[in-house]
């Protein structure tokens, strides 16, 4: 590139966009990248604060910052993830095509932005997003970037950096365990929750059993539901240590891929996740009834859409996983559950 005068820029082509601010108003492009410079430009480039401007010197070695983020773009964009319509001062940004859960590859992100010159930047991974959303964004830094890195980086991985998990509706089983609620001494407020939890997904309660505290009743009640069809069972009650508390016995006496029984999250510590024959089971400590936000709100989107969690998942919700319990809700625009 070489730098020119805008006084003496008339017949010239700019190599970059330049930007119109307008304080609580606009942002945007004045001029585009390309354009012709004209004698009745000069005076608006002046006012823009541009004394001197680029003009694009062509090189075989070098490409433009928008055609660096085209490139970006290619490595970026996974699974349900749309590109901006156009690259705007050198910037490609990516968008979701659905609703789901947004999965970032950190790995190939970290590698990216460790090759120097690259800025691209994305939301925190494992969280829902909606349809329409700006997930991430990125750019080269300088105007021109040697052309060979940015085919070297083009070869990175087959693999992208931005994918979006869909969610899926699923036929969900609810066993409500404890002698209160099934002799009435008290009123089942839990199963309300997780059915209110569930639609915000498109995923519905196909029944509820209410169970005494018997351990074989329990382990019925689940295994009745699973042949009526349910994709995913729920236990309520009888999640913590007291003698009382036989869920999670009788969870793991169904057999199947115990998870983990614990979780290092506040509120939702007493979570425990397991698999029988492909089917979550979840069961849910009582703070799921009261609390804003808890360890199911982490864990329950991520299932939905398919994703078959490990230990080491659940063990990665301890960075990020204490709730502020924030007197106005705004997650998932907070802290929880980031890691």
């Amino acid at each position: 590139m070489q730098t020119r005068k805008t006084i003496d820029s008339v017949g010239q082509i700019l190599a970059h966009d330049i930007t119109r601010i307008i304080p609580g108003e606009f942002k945007g492009v004045a001029f585009k990248k390309g354009h012709l410079i004209s004698e009745g430009d000069v005076e608006e480039l002046l006012k823009l604060g541009k004394d001197n401007i680029f003009i694009y010197e062509f090189n075989e070695n070098k490409i433009h910052e928008n055609d660096a983020a085209v490139i970006l773009g290619k490595l970026g964009a996974g699974k349900n993830v749309v590109l901006s319509k156009e690259i705007k001062e050198g910037k490609i940004e990516f968008i979701a095509e659905k609703d789901g859960m947004l999965k970032i590859n950190r790995e190939l992100l970290l590698e990216l932005n460790m090759k120097g010159e690259i800025s691209f930047a994305t939301l925190p991974g494992n969280i829902p997003v909606k349809k329409g959303t700006v997930i991430g964004g990125g750019r080269v830094i300088p105007l021109v970037i040697d052309k060979e890195k940015m085919e070297n980086i083009e070869k990175l991985s087959m693999e992208k950096i931005i994918n979006i998990d869909e969610i899926k509706k699923y036929k969900v089983g609810v066993i409500t365990t404890g002698n209160e609620i099934f002799y009435k001494r008290i009123e089942d407020k839990f199963s309300p929750v997780i059915a209110k939890k569930l639609q915000e997904y498109g995923s519905i309660i196909m029944e509820q059993i209410i169970v005494e505290d018997n351990k074989d009743n329990i382990k019925k009640a689940g295994l009745e539901l699973i042949n009526k069809g349910a994709e995913m069972l729920i236990f309520t009650g009888g999640m913590s240590v007291d003698p009382d508390d036989l869920t999670p016995t009788a969870i793991v006496e169904l057999g199947g891929e115990l998870v983990s029984y614990g979780a290092p999250v506040l509120p939702g510590s007493m979570f425990l996740l397991s698999y029988l024959k492909g089917i979550p089971i979840m069961g849910l400590p009582g703070c799921v009834m009261y609390a804003k936000k808890t360890i199911f709100d982490l864990v329950l989107p991520r299932v939905l859409a398919g994703e078959i969690l490990k230990f080491d998942d659940i063990a990665k919700l301890g960075f990020g996983g204490l709730c502020s319990n924030c007197e106005v809700c705004h997650y998932p625009n907070c802290s929880f559950g980031k890691n």
